[in-house]
């Protein structure tokens, strides 16, 4: 692939439970063009709370438990990249 880094920007909060998940490891391996950023928080305090998600360039991305949210994440991950072939 290599079209320079971070052409999909995964956002997290370091309150939530994705942030306790090797995330940015786990995306960086399978993904080089991923960049992970972890903020204090994403003003999602709501969903924050009830469900592991994380920011797709912009876009919110969550499942029911932390391993359905990662695959959602690398899935939209996936169809962002698909834009740019």
């Amino acid at each position: 692939m290599g079209m320079g880094m971070g052409m999909v920007i995964v956002e997290i909060c370091e309150n939530n439970a994705m942030a306790a998940v090797e995330l940015e490891e786990r995306l960086e391996e399978r993904f080089p063009e991923v960049a992970v950023m972890q903020y204090e928080c994403l003003n999602l305090c709501g969903l924050c709370r009830m469900r592991p998600y994380a920011l797709v360039n912009g876009e919110r991305v969550f499942g029911k438990t932390v391993e359905d949210s990662f695959e959602a994440i690398a899935s939209k991950i996936e169809d962002e990249l698909k834009q740019f072939e």
